[in-house]
């Protein structure tokens, strides 16, 4: 460093020696440059812009309880908008509304003028003043172009068309969503129908067989097993009674064959006994019945019929034997005797006829009962079956209906958030801030072109001033004359001036400092022009 700078000083003074020598051409360039520049610049056109603000509105209603159609972010908002309002048709449209471009529609072709227009719009989120970051709920429009009036117009004709169409996306897009919901809905609602009646059909075609049923026919089963060992127990009393009046019919009939040597009342030949035992056992039975069972269960009913059956018997075979008697005192009369024993055998005979429909009655009814338990049996060895299969399509079913209950639910919700995007009450676009009116134009910025003018004057005519001084042979100090010759100097003679020489010179120092005054103030009025101006 230090050896540098001597040697940057040195050059610093030359530049500065030579400026001052060729004060009149860096002036006088720079002068011309900056000016002409200045100047220049109000040569290119006026461009102004015109923007709008618009805010997306949240629907008035909350979410919670209407739920909107459309969840997308601005962004995504944005770029199908954009997409939708700068088409072709639209653009040329407004450049014909407008009349744009009348000097760029003479030489370029339709789509030229899309492109060219496109360029000059300005679509994006507005930037949050405080994070620098995009704001979430609002965006604006700008527009530029060389008419402040027709700059507002247009950029208010973009607003329109991005505000109506978001209002008619949103409706188009709402009531398409409800009509497909609806189309769903409906063929949910065949579907659904269809698998019902499925599922009636089956249930109807295996009637007892359904594992809801199961319990019943278990019971239904145990109550007919009950009933078949009752009717079983009935057959073999009726049986046990049959072989009884058998046994009382042979010994009336042995009675009436004899000549009245044998007595009715002798113990091999006594039925009143054999009618009183089996009236104790059946009254015994009863009373079991009784400990366990109701006065109308079946099984005690058939015990009393017995019982009475049994009951009328022992009056009867008592009235006989008390007829017999009294025969045996008075004198004899076979005719009444024989009247007698053949009352009581008819009755016998009528017992056993009783008696034998009713054993043919039970058999019957065991049959029945059998064939009942049988079919029974069967449902309940299908129900497993008929379990996996009604569960199938009870799975089918329940799909179904949850698939129809979604879409009910959603059409309903897309339903109400039509209604109210209808009613304005929905999401919509708002314009907050309206197309501005431009009062100065955006470009060209003529103070940096003025700006840049005087710096590239300043350059050129540094440039100009050391070209010229490079070309200039003459010697300017002893140093250049050092560097030009090996010899030393061994002499110097100085300058002698006169006093009019003096004051010559004095006077056009003067006068050129006046004009480079005037030239520099011009300069700078122009450029304050050029500020004011910009």
């Amino acid at each position: 460093m230090p050896n540098k700078t001597p040697e940057f000083s040195e050059t610093l003074e030359r530049m500065i020696a030579i400026a001052r020598r060729r004060r009149w051409w860096f002036l006088i360039t720079t002068s011309a440059v900056a000016t002409g520049v200045a100047l220049g610049s109000f040569l290119i056109p006026n461009r102004y812009s015109s923007e709008s603000t618009i805010l997306v509105q949240q629907q008035q209603i909350p979410e919670r309880y209407v739920v909107p159609n459309s969840t997308s972010d601005l962004d995504q908002v944005l770029q199908a908008m954009t997409h939708a309002v700068l088409s072709r048709p639209r653009l040329l449209k407004i450049i014909a509304d407008f009349n744009l471009y009348p000097k760029e529609r003479r030489r370029l072709s339709s789509e030229q003028l899309v492109e060219l227009m496109r360029t000059d719009i300005t679509i994006g989120s507005l930037e949050n003043p405080n994070g620098g970051q995009k704001a979430a709920d609002a965006f604006k429009i700008t527009y530029n172009g060389a008419d402040p009036t027709v700059v507002q117009q247009v950029t208010s004709r973009l607003t329109s068309l991005f505000i109506n169409e978001d209002l008619q996306s949103q409706q188009q897009r709402d009531v398409t969503t409800t009509s497909f919901l609806e189309n769903q809905l409906a063929a949910a609602q065949t579907d659904l129908d269809m698998k019902e009646q499925r599922l009636r059909d089956f249930k109807m075609a295996n009637l007892g067989e359904l594992p809801e049923e199961q319990q019943g026919n278990l019971q239904i089963l145990d109550g007919l097993q009950m009933q078949l060992q009752s009717t079983n127990g009935a057959l073999a009393r009726a049986h046990e009674q049959h072989a009884y009046l058998q046994s009382l019919l042979g010994q009336y009939r042995n009675l009436a064959v004899a000549t009245g040597s044998v007595s009715p009342a002798a113990p091999s030949l006594n039925p009143i006994d054999a009618a009183r035992v089996e009236l104790s056992n059946l009254q015994n039975e009863r009373a079991t019945l009784l400990a366990t069972f109701s006065p109308e269960y079946p099984d005690v009913k058939q015990v009393d019929r017995e019982i009475a059956k049994t009951q009328a018997l022992l009056a009867q075979l008592q009235k006989a034997v008390t007829d017999q008697t009294s025969s045996a005192t008075s004198p004899p009369n076979s005719s009444g005797s024989e009247t007698t024993t053949d009352t009581a055998v008819a009755q016998l005979n009528s017992q056993l006829k009783s008696n034998d429909l009713e054993i043919a009655n039970d058999t019957e009814q065991i049959k029945q009962e059998q064939e009942q338990i049988s079919q029974y049996q069967h449902r309940l060895n299908l129900t497993p079956v008929r379990e996996q299969q009604l569960t199938d399509l009870t799975s089918q079913y329940e799909l179904a209906k949850k698939n129809y209950d979604d879409l009910y639910a959603k059409k309903t919700e897309s339903a109400l958030a039509t209604d109210l995007q209808v009613d304005q009450q929905g999401e919509q676009l708002k314009l907050i801030d309206p197309p501005n009116f431009p009062s100065k134009p955006f470009s060209p910025d003529r103070l940096k072109i003025a700006l840049g003018g005087l710096v590239g004057g300043i350059v050129l005519g540094m440039a100009l001033a050391y070209l010229i001084e490079m070309r200039d042979a003459s010697f300017h100090s002893e140093k250049d004359l050092r560097a030009r010759f090996e010899f030393p100097i061994t002499l110097g003679i100085p300058r002698f001036v006169s006093a009019r020489e003096q004051q010559k010179r004095s006077l056009k120092s003067r006068l050129q400092w006046c004009a480079a005054t005037a030239v520099l103030l011009a300069v700078l009025a122009v450029e304050y022009y050029v500020y004011r101006r910009g």
